[in-house]
């Protein structure tokens, strides 16, 4: 039973990692202490340890960006400028 239970629980989590979400919008700021991007909607994602400082430099106001997201996160898996 426990066995079950534990391939239960890894599947599970297997899933919600392959769930991702997206978010797409323009730059308004972004604080690279704090990693924390700002769109021009008003929503502000924290860029997670994926994100490079290079990544971060590289996002100026105005630039058109999709955030990837996974279900349930907080913070930013990934980061791309979007032409």
């Amino acid at each position: 039973m426990k066995k079950i239970l534990v391939a239960a629980a890894a599947s599970l989590a297997f899933m919600g990692a392959a769930y991702a979400g997206t978010l797409e919008g323009v730059v308004k700021s972004v604080d690279t202490t704090t990693k924390t991007i700002t769109l021009e909607d008003g929503k502000q994602v924290v860029a997670g340890a994926d994100v490079t400082a290079d990544t971060l430099d590289a996002l100026k106001d105005g630039t058109k960006v999709k955030v990837t997201l996974d279900e349930g996160a907080t913070s930013a898996t990934a980061v791309e400028i979007v032409e």
